[in-house]
């Protein structure tokens, strides 16, 4: 099963995915629910701090996942080795997405 998703970037930049979902997926619309919620509070907060680098995002997000993973109640191998997957099929799913960038300049 796939999730279909289309993200806006601030620059009005469109990228069109669409996610494998991990065979025991509870709910695709939760998980849609969650990276919308997740991508427009980072967001917010990057607009209200103003400069924000790259790297300290994804340092922040990956520190996110890392400290989820470990809520969870089940061996450490096993929450350490499904984060590595659900983030390597992520990732791998970027490969083939669409990017639609809007058109600037005057007719």
């Amino acid at each position: 099963m796939k999730l279909p998703y289309r993200a806006t970037t601030a620059s009005g930049e469109r990228i069109d995915v669409e996610f494998p979902l991990h065979a025991e997926t509870g709910s695709a619309i939760r998980v849609e629910q969650m990276l919308s919620a997740l991508l427009a509070t980072l967001d917010r907060d990057i607009g209200a701090s103003g400069e924000t680098s790259n790297g300290d995002v994804l340092q922040a997000v990956s520190m996110t996942l890392a400290i989820r993973a470990a809520m969870i109640h089940a061996p450490k191998r096993l929450t350490d080795q499904l984060a590595r997957d659900l983030v390597t099929a992520a990732l791998a799913a970027l490969d083939d997405a669409e990017r639609h960038t809007p058109l600037s300049g005057r007719a």
